[in-house]
């Protein structure tokens, strides 16, 4: 097998496999980039305003999926 690419023939020819959790990294981030989205006063909770309190949760959100990509993939490299 060549070692540019995994089992599914993924691979872009310099050594790096696109793996699918780059795909939650990618969505993380469109949902940030997104401010019309919560770009609100409504619903508040314990007294902040959606705006904050959502980005907030999405540090959290984005904490865990960023460890999640990277343990996922670290456990691919590993079998190369």
């Amino acid at each position: 097998m060549d070692g540019n690419r995994d089992g599914n023939g993924n691979g872009n020819g310099n050594g790096h496999v696109w793996h699918w959790t780059y795909w939650l990294l990618i969505i993380v981030c469109l949902v940030t980039f997104c401010v019309p989205f919560y770009n609100r006063i409504e619903p508040t909770l314990f007294g902040f305003p959606f705006f904050y309190w959502f980005q907030l949760g999405w540090i959290f959100v984005s904490m865990i999926v960023t460890a999640y990509a990277y343990y996922a993939t670290e456990q691919s490299d590993k079998t190369r």
